[in-house]
């Protein structure tokens, strides 16, 4: 058998026309438009772009935001059984359980038609928000806040989390956060969503499997590793002491280095400026200092001084911008999520249209044991 790559590093398991990285330049392209493009849009246009492959032009736009305003609400029976978790778990687990409940009332349950997987997805682009907004008011016992139909998608989020219209700043970098966090070609997540789609089980599972993935601290979790990590710091002046006794003790800084990127991650530039510019509105530069002085102490010790290619990625600087919109820390993964699922489903799509199922071979490094 040919020699393997442990965590499969570097190897290509198939094609896709969805996204393209180059890690060594720094470029993130979803169908050939740079990130840093697609950050000015509308999360709606990445939905649309995602999943069927182009822009839309103004009156698609429309007519998908709609649609997508149309299905946000749950059925009466997911609602309810909401109520029944348990409230002490991280929101990616009763997302996963919401998922899974929302596809015994779909009314494409038992078609994997591409037309009928489209309409799946836009379903569940629309109710997971919903879902998610629902577990953390209850878990607050207030009461839930229903869709508002005149809100655009991010918005429409954070009215319904935290019962109050966001300043158009929050709503602008939550929808940035959606399109920043929507697509990364091969993740851990989104190969664990081809491989369940592979075997031509639903699309419902192929997400459910996602979320479970996702849900690794060292893949979605780092977010709400890097909310913990500053407050743990608390004070910007104690920053330098902790970060330097992480390095000391050769122990995993949070929000820095990547599989992939040799620089620094594309979407931690933009998170950055955003984050700078949420202080601001909030009058409190607290959060965003202590994130510089981690970013500055982490390039001097580790990439200058060391010549490691540690720099920081996609969750660094989104952990701080959930610290400024008050984002519970347990909703910090499932909200990457909601940006996720849009990436998901566009590759579930993509392999059920070309499938082979996905099976790789072990290594098997065990005895044998030869009868005598």
């Amino acid at each position: 058998m040919k020699d393997f790559k442990k965590g499969l590093e570097g190897i290509i398991a198939l094609e896709t026309e969805i996204s393209y990285i180059d890690g060594v330049k720094g470029i993130l392209e979803y169908r050939g438009y740079r990130i840093e493009q697609l950050a000015k849009l509308s999360f709606v246009s990445i939905i649309h772009l995602l999943l069927h492959g182009k822009l839309p032009t103004i009156r698609e736009h429309d007519q998908f935001s709609n649609m997508l305003k149309e299905r946000r609400e749950l059925d009466v029976h997911t609602k309810e059984v909401i109520h029944f978790y348990n409230f002490n778990i991280e929101a990616m687990d009763a997302l996963m359980t919401a998922i899974s409940h929302l596809s015994h009332s779909d009314p494409d349950l038992n078609s994997n038609s591409h037309e009928e997987n489209i309409s799946k997805a836009i379903r569940l682009i629309a109710k997971a928000p919903t879902a998610v907004a629902y577990f953390q008011r209850i878990h607050e016992d207030k009461e839930i806040i229903k869709p508002n139909e005149l809100l655009p998608h991010s918005s429409n989020f954070l009215y319904m989390l935290r019962g109050e219209i966001p300043t158009v700043l929050e709503a602008k970098i939550l929808n940035v956060d959606f399109i920043l966090s929507a697509e990364h070609e091969l993740n851990a997540s989104t190969f664990a969503v081809r491989v369940t789609a592979s075997t031509l089980s639903d699309i419902h599972s192929a997400i459910i499997s996602g979320i479970g993935t996702l849900k690794g601290v060292l893949h979605g979790g780092a977010r709400l590793a890097v909310m913990n990590m500053l407050d743990e710091i608390g004070d910007p002046k104690k920053t330098e002491k902790y970060v330097m006794n992480l390095i000391k003790n050769k122990q995993r800084i949070m929000g820095f280095g990547h599989r992939v990127y040799k620089v620094v991650d594309p979407r931690a530039d933009i998170f950055r400026d955003l984050a700078k510019k949420l202080a601001e509105e909030k009058k409190d530069m607290k959060w965003y200092e202590m994130a510089t002085k981690i970013e500055e102490v982490v390039t001097r010790e580790l990439v200058e001084k060391q010549g490691k290619t540690i720099y920081m990625n996609v969750d660094f600087y989104s952990g701080v911008i959930y610290k400024y919109l008050d984002i519970p820390p347990k909703l910090a993964t499932a909200i990457f999520a909601l940006g996720r699922i849009t990436g998901w489903l566009a590759h579930a799509l993509e392999q059920y249209k070309d499938n082979r199922l996905i099976r790789p071979r072990a290594k098997y490094i065990g005895d044998h044991h030869t009868p005598e």
